[in-house]
């Protein structure tokens, strides 16, 4: 009797501590977003111009939030508002269709400088991780390579997005088990033809008759997150040559990737053109003032 006393003592510790991550301690945005952070997002996330007015509002809502109730940490290397963003719209982008969604099995991110090992040494040999989701005392951490979140961004056409990769993965652990069936998305009548999907466009990848990164075909893990990465970066294309794929993809994220304008904008600003941050000011007089004074 005392041992089960005990461990109802610890169910309803969990609980506890599980209710209060979510709604008492878990805080929400009070202000908008600051100009200068939508001049960043304009500029380097293609995602972010491809949204309607509205949409643009939801999207600086969710990054508000999620950098309100994540830390970003720099290890061995600075961060800075840049870097923060980048990562806030690494998790918003996948969960942009769930107005509800927290990682509440998220509480810290840890940017390296670059590549490392499995012992996270950022020098020596065998570094080739450029993403991790902690695990054991690790957990509610995340490990992310600056340079991969950066190329992630900055190369648009490359199928690949590391960043994103990573909290696909996060995505697929909230049911419990990183097994490449993200249950908390997936509807119980698409996860068969999901798994036979997946176990199909494995044999292609090893019969190299498929254009999805091959690090996809070590597992359904991986290509769940590889194959999400394609449906975030290159759309059309994926709609295109993998049609099957895309609609079980549509489904799970509840959006049409297919309809978005992915084009980078491209900015010429001169010293009297109007702020991008949306400010109505001059350039010169707003987020150029430190180039013109």
């Amino acid at each position: 009797m005392e041992i089960y006393l005990m461990g109802l003592l610890g169910i309803v510790a969990i609980f506890i501590v599980t209710r209060n991550r979510t709604s008492l301690s878990w805080k929400l945005p009070q202000q908008a977003m600051p100009p200068k952070w939508k001049a960043i997002l304009t500029k380097e996330i293609t995602f972010y111009n491809s949204l309607s007015p509205v949409e643009k509002e939801h999207f600086e809502y969710k990054i508000q939030e999620f950098l309100l109730n994540c830390r970003i940490t720099g290890i061995q290397t600075e961060v800075d508002t840049t870097d923060k963003l980048l990562v806030a719209a690494s998790a918003v982008i996948p969960i942009f269709k769930f107005p509800n969604w927290r990682y509440t099995n998220l509480f810290e991110v840890l940017l390296y400088p670059s590549s490392f090992n499995e012992d996270f040494e950022t020098t020596g040999k065998d570094r080739r991780i450029l993403g991790m989701v902690g695990t054991g005392y690790m957990n509610g951490k995340m490990i992310l390579s600056k340079a991969a979140l950066h190329h992630g961004f900055d190369n648009t056409s490359d199928k690949k997005n590391t960043a994103i990769h990573e909290f696909i993965h996060l995505i697929d652990k909230l049911d419990g088990n990183i097994d490449g069936v993200p249950h908390v998305l997936l509807e119980q009548p698409y996860v068969i033809p999901w798994l036979d999907l997946i176990n199909h466009k494995i044999d292609e990848i090893y019969e190299k008759e498929s254009d999805i990164n091959p690090y996809g075909g070590t597992s359904q893990v991986e290509f769940f997150a590889v194959a999400s990465e394609y449906f975030f970066e290159r759309p059309k294309l994926l709609a295109q040559k993998h049609p099957k794929l895309y609609d079980l993809l549509e489904e799970i994220f509840e959006h049409d990737m297919e309809t978005r304008n992915l084009s980078r904008v491209k900015l010429s600003i001169g010293r009297n053109s109007p702020c991008p941050c949306g400010s109505g000011q001059k350039f010169k007089r707003c987020c150029g003032r430190s180039h013109y004074h």
